[in-house]
C-alpha cells in the first residue's frame, strides 16, 4: 500500500520492507563481527523496537541473550520530553557487553536516559543500535554504534512505530503525508 490512513492521519510509504530487511542483515553482520566471543546481552526497548529486535536477533550467529525494557516519551505524534520508565532491566548486566536495540532516536532524550540507567548496572561496554535516526531532531550528543537509516524529522509509523498505539504491525515504514 502506497498510502494508509490511521485514525485522522494519512501516511505515505517511506521505507519499504525489502530495504528494511536488507539493512537489518547488514547491521546484524556488523554486530556479529564486533561482538564475536563477547556473549552480549541485547536490550530491546519496548514497544517500538520489538520487530527490529526480533529481526536482528534472527540474523545473529553469536552466543547472546536478549532481555526487554520499556520506556515511553510519546503522546500522539510528539515527544513529551519526559521519560516514563515502565518496565525495568531484568538481566544481570554487570561486566557484560550490552547492545541496546531501539526503533528510533530523534531528540535523544530516551537514549540518554537508557544509557544513564544501564551504566548503573556496571556493564563492561554499551553499544547502541537504532533502526532509525533523526539527526535534525537531536537535542543531546548520543553515540550510535549501529544505524539502519538516517531519516528527516518526519513523523513515522509502521514496523514497530505507532500512532496512538496503531500501525506497529505494518511491514513498511510510512511518513505523515499531511
Amino acid at each position: 500500500m502506497e498510502r494508509i490512513t490511521i485514525k485522522d492521519k494519512t501516511f505515505a510509504i517511506n521505507i519499504p520492507e525489502s530495504k528494511i530487511q536488507a539493512r537489518i542483515i547488514e547491521l546484524a553482520g556488523e554486530i556479529n563481527t564486533d561482538m564475536r566471543g563477547k556473549s552480549p546481552v541485547f536490550l530491546c526497548v519496548l514497544n517500538g523496537a520489538f520487530l527490529f529486535a526480533a529481526d536482528v536477533f534472527k540474523n545473529l550467529d553469536i552466543e547472546c541473550e536478549i532481555s526487554f525494557l520499556r520506556v515511553s516519551s510519546y503522546e500522539g505524534t510528539a515527544s513529551t520530553g519526559h521519560i516514563k520508565n515502565l518496565v525495568g532491566i531484568s538481566a544481570s548486566l554487570k561486566d557484560r557487553h550490552v547492545v541496546i536495540l531501539e526503533d528510533i532516536v530523534d531528540t535523544g532524550d530516551t537514549a540518554i536516559y537508557l544509557l544513564q540507567e544501564i551504566k548503573k548496572h556496571q556493564p563492561k561496554e554499551i553499544r547502541f543500535a537504532s533502526l532509525l535516526f533523526k539527526p535534525k531532531a537531536l537535542r543531546h550528543e548520543v553515540k550510535l554504534d549501529y544505524v539502519g537509516f538516517e531519516v528527516p524529522n518526519d513523523f513515522l509509523v509502521g514496523y514497530g512505530l505507532d500512532y496512538d498505539g496503531l500501525g506497529r504491525n505494518l511491514r513498511d515504514i510510512y511518513k505523515l503525508a499531511e
